[in-house]
C-alpha cells in the first residue's frame, strides 16, 4: 500500500512539474515576443523619426496631400490570355530608371529625374494619349525621346498645393519601393502643373482585368493571388513605408 502511494505521489509530482515546466515556456516565450516586437517598434519609430527630421532638415513636413494617389500593383496575371507569371515576376513594365542626358534632365534632391514640360508634351502627343481619369487627374501614356514608355498623371489643376509642397510628396513617393507598388520615375512642376511620371502597366488596371471585354476570365486562382499581391502593397504603405503613407488612396493596376 506505501508503495502504490509513492508511485502516486511521483506519477502527481512528476505532472505537476511537466505543467510547471509548461507554463514556463509560455511564459518565456510570450515575453520573447513580446520583447521582440518592442525591439521592432522603437527601431521602426526610430528610423520613421529619422526621415521625418530629414525632411524638415529641408523645410517641410512629412505628409501626402491628398492629390497624390499611390498604385498596388499585381504580380500574378502577366497577360490576359496566359498562365501567370512564375515567383518573384512582376506584371509587365518599362525598365527605364534615368535620363540620358544629365544635363536635360536634372535629378532633384530625392534622385528622380525632373522634366521639361515641353519633353512630356511631346512625348504624350500634345497630352491626347489617355490612359483613364481618375480623381486626381488624368494619366496619359507617354513614348519617350529614348522610344521608352511611362505613365503621365497630370495632378488636378484646381488643386491648392504649391511647388513646395509637391516637391516634398516627390521626396515621399521616391522613397516607397515595394515588388507591389508601382514606382514613381520622374516628375515635372513647370507652367503651373504637377505630373508624375509612373512605371507603365501594359496590361491595364485590375477593373479591366475583373471587367473589361476580356477573352477570358481570371480563375479563382489569379483572383486569390491578385487579393494577396494587393495586401502586401497596402501593409507597406501603412507599416514599413515612409511617414506619410498612414492615410493613402491607393488604386489597383
Amino acid at each position: 500500500m506505501a508503495d502504490r502511494a509513492k508511485v502516486v505521489a511521483v506519477v502527481v509530482a512528476a505532472g505537476v512539474g511537466a505543467a510547471v515546466l509548461a507554463a514556463a515556456c509560455v511564459f518565456l516565450a510570450i515575453w520573447m515576443y513580446r520583447r521582440r516586437a518592442s525591439v521592432v517598434a522603437r527601431t521602426r519609430t526610430r528610423s520613421l523619426e529619422s526621415s521625418t527630421a530629414t525632411l524638415r532638415a529641408n523645410g517641410s513636413t512629412a505628409s501626402l496631400d491628398s492629390s497624390v494617389s499611390v498604385s498596388v500593383v499585381s504580380e500574378s496575371v502577366a497577360d490576359w490570355g496566359h498562365s501567370p507569371l512564375p515567383p518573384g515576376k512582376r506584371v509587365a513594365f518599362w525598365g527605364w530608371r534615368g535620363a540620358t542626358n544629365a544635363r536635360d534632365q536634372p535629378l532633384s534632391v530625392s534622385g528622380i529625374p525632373k522634366y521639361h514640360y515641353k519633353d512630356l508634351q511631346k512625348a504624350t502627343n500634345n497630352f491626347t494619349t489617355i490612359l483613364g481619369q481618375g480623381s486626381f487627374g488624368p494619366v496619359y501614356k507617354a513614348v519617350m525621346a529614348t522610344g521608352e514608355v511611362v505613365a503621365v498623371k497630370v495632378l488636378a489643376s484646381d488643386s491648392t498645393q504649391g511647388e513646395r509642397e509637391f516637391q516634398t510628396e516627390v521626396i515621399l513617393l521616391s522613397r516607397l519601393h515595394h515588388r507591389n507598388l508601382v514606382n514613381l520615375v520622374g516628375y515635372c512642376v513647370e507652367k503651373g502643373q504637377h505630373i508624375l511620371m509612373y512605371e507603365y502597366m501594359s496590361n491595364g488596371n485590375l477593373a479591366t482585368l475583373l471587367y473589361g471585354d476580356n477573352k477570358r476570365s481570371l480563375s479563382w486562382q489569379e483572383r486569390l493571388q491578385i487579393a494577396h499581391d494587393v495586401s502586401h502593397g497596402i501593409e507597406y504603405l501603412h507599416e514599413g513605408g515612409c511617414p506619410a503613407c498612414y492615410s493613402p488612396r491607393p488604386k489597383v493596376c
